[in-house]
Formats: C-alpha cells, sequence, structure tokens
C-alpha cells in the first residue's frame, strides 16, 4: 500500500457524525502519515469549525435536508442538492481520491454518489442501529459497508456489512487519568456519588428541565452532579441556581474535558446518539439513556433499546423524563449491585479498535480495486 493515499471523507451535520470521521483520518494518518485527507460537509454545518480545528481540509457544499412541513421549499433544496452533485463531481475530479468514506449526513450523499459514479471505491460507516437515509441510499454503490449494531441486514447487502463498531475519541481513552484527579478538576467531593448529565454539544431541553424541576432532591440526596447544559440554556439554568442554590451542582453550558468527566463520574444521564453510547461501552460507564424524539426514525429509541434489552443501561422516554429521570437516577446511584451490573453489561457490548478496522477495509477495498 502506498504511503501518499488520497482519501476524501464526506459527512456531518453532528458530533455523532463528525468524531468518527476525524477519528478515521486520524487513524489514517498515523498508519500513513504522507496521506493526503480532504473532507466534504455541508455549508453552515458545525463540521466546517470541527474539522479544521482538527487540523484537516475541508470543503463545503450547499446541500441541506428536505423540509417535510413546507413542501415548497423543496424546490430550493432540489435546486442545492443538484448544484452539490456537480461541485462533488468537481472535487471527486480535482483531488483524485483513492477511495471515499461516507460516515452519514447531508453532505455524504452528494459526494458518495459523485465518487461511486466515478469508479472510487467507497467505504460507508453506519453509526446507529436504524440505518440512515442517505447511508440506505448510497449502500447499492459501497464497496464495504461498516456497521455498530447486529442486524443491519435488515437496511444494507448483506455481503457487504463489517462489523466495526463506532470509532470514539481517544482521548477518551487515556488509562492514566484517576477519579481523584478528575474529582478535583470539577471541584468536587471525592466521598460523594457523581452524576454526569449531558445532552449533548447543543444540550437536551427535556433533560434540562428535568433536573431544574428536582434541585430540591437533589440538594439533599448526597449526590453531586456535573450538569452540562448547552450554550442555549446556559443562562436560564444559571437564573434557577441562583434562585435556588445548590452547592452539589456543578453547571456549565460546555465540558470541554469530557475524559475527566467520564471519568468522575458514577452514573451518565445522557441522549441515545450512537457515537455517545460507543463512548460509554468502552468506558463502562452505567447509563441513563432519554432518546431523543426529534431524530430522523426515531433511531436514538432503537440505539438505546439496543442497550435496554441487555441490562446494559435504563431508557426514560422523553415524555417520562420530567417526572421519573431524577428520581430514577438519585436512586440508582446509591444502589452499588446494581450499577456494577449494568457496568458489566454495557462494556461485553463495547467494540474496540474501530478506527484500526475501519482502515483495514479501507485498504483492502484500494487493494481490490488495484486489482
Amino acid at each position: 500500500m502506498k504511503d501518499n493515499l488520497r482519501v476524501l471523507i464526506s459527512g456531518g451535520g453532528t458530533g455523532g457524525h463528525i468524531f468518527p470521521a476525524l477519528s478515521i483520518a486520524n487513524e489514517i494518518k498515523s498508519r500513513f502519515p504522507q496521506a493526503e485527507i480532504l473532507f466534504v460537509g455541508a455549508e453552515s454545518r458545525m463540521e466546517m469549525e470541527k474539522v479544521p480545528a482538527a487540523g484537516y481540509k475541508i470543503v463545503g457544499l450547499p446541500v441541506y435536508g428536505f423540509d417535510r412541513r413546507n413542501l415548497f421549499r423543496n424546490f430550493k433544496v432540489l435546486w442545492n442538492l443538484g448544484k452539490s452533485i456537480s461541485m462533488a463531481q468537481k472535487i471527486v475530479k480535482e483531488f483524485r481520491p483513492d477511495v471515499a468514506v461516507g460516515v452519514g449526513g447531508y453532505a455524504s450523499g452528494p459526494t458518495l454518489w459523485a465518487a461511486s459514479h466515478m469508479r472510487v471505491p467507497t467505504l460507508l460507516q453506519e453509526q446507529n442501529g436504524y440505518a440512515g437515509v442517505t447511508n440506505k441510499l448510497l449502500a447499492n454503490r459501497a464497496d464495504v459497508i461498516c456497521v455498530a449494531y447486529e442486524d443491519m441486514e435488515r437496511f444494507f447487502p448483506a455481503d457487504k456489512i463489517v462489523m466495526t463498531g463506532n470509532p470514539v475519541r481517544q482521548d477518551l481513552l487515556n488509562p492514566m487519568l484517576t477519579r481523584d484527579a478528575a474529582i478535583e478538576f470539577f471541584g468536587l467531593d471525592k466521598t460523594k456519588k457523581t452524576i454526569l448529565v449531558v445532552g449533548g454539544s447543543l444540550g437536551a431541553h427535556t433533560i434540562n428541565e428535568s433536573i431544574a424541576q428536582h434541585l430540591d432532591a437533589i440538594k439533599e440526596s448526597g449526590a453531586q452532579l456535573i450538569w452540562q447544559t448547552g450554550k442555549g440554556y446556559d443562562a436560564q439554568a444559571q437564573a434557577q441556581l441562583n434562585a435556588n442554590p445548590c452547592p452539589n451542582v456543578k453547571q456549565m453550558p460546555f465540558i470541554s474535558r469530557m475524559d475527566l468527566a467520564y471519568k468522575a463520574a458514577d452514573l451518565v444521564i445522557s441522549r441515545a446518539g450512537a457515537s455517545s453510547i460507543s463512548e460509554l461501552c468502552l468506558l463502562e460507564k452505567p447509563v441513563i439513556l432519554v432518546p431523543s424524539p426529534n431524530v430522523a426514525e426515531d433511531h436514538q429509541t432503537k440505539n438505546a433499546l439496543a442497550l435496554s434489552s441487555r441490562e446494559a443501561a435504563l431508557l426514560i422516554t422523553d415524555s417520562q423524563a420530567r417526572a421519573e429521570l431524577v428520581p430514577q437516577a438519585l436512586q440508582l446511584v446509591k444502589d452499588e449491585g446494581k450499577l456494577l451490573s449494568m457496568s458489566t453489561n454495557i462494556a461485553n457490548m463495547a467494540q474496540r479498535n474501530s478506527a484500526q478496522r475501519i482502515v483495514e477495509e479501507l485498504c483492502r477495498i484500494i487493494k481490490k480495486n488495484k486489482k
């Protein structure tokens, strides 16, 4: 395999697509230091900020999703899709990639279609237990489809599927971190049980309201919280804590050191995005999952059911959360036996070395194409 590979990686929209893409890129650079990697994202989406911050070049396409509420707006969506396909064809022609990787999201559709149409081998990476629309549409053109859940033959040709799991941020797996150092970093009490509350980089409205409505119970529980609210809920959360001071709650809009936050946590409350679940499996963290109802095909509920059905997580629906989330969390965090059982069960679902396994598949299809 030549060292100066040229790899096109496309997709994004959320951290759940971007972090796996960056992990794959980092593994490629680790194995092939002279490799050239170009990302293709959607204009105005978060990949246009996150990818350059990670040291990679990215080109934006004017593509975005269909509007199911206002059908007339979709004339512009179709126009932009056509424009994006034309731009993607030009990118593929000029960059001349050895392989194209799609991780899901709006931009991966035009990019992977153009690459496969121009006979570039393609690899799809599907993070969720319920396949996204873009990957389902691209499946027949792909050379290999890397998945993180069983039974994906429902969506993809069985002979193209390879179980690899989802790549995660490598900084989360630092074995040198200690719980004491993590607790000290957040200014917490080492003798108390700690609950980490995260709703993704943008926050989660229902989870935030559930915490705010039970501050008195949290204050009296003897447990302590690290509460990431997201930027949009930061001011409201600060006002609520000023009105009802709760010294055992450390609230912040964004956690820059998620490695330390996970290390400090005895229990995690989270949405059920695929990347978050993969991280929790590898870190062996007991978790209460509150799937977002505002995602395509309700795929977060399907992700959460894959864990809860194996007693590897507790599932609380979005509609139940305001009443049940905090009471159940405060009860669970005191139950050492249950926490240990959940930790063992979720660890058994971990898929390790995912980025390395995906790059192995990438190399395989490049070699196959050369022959």
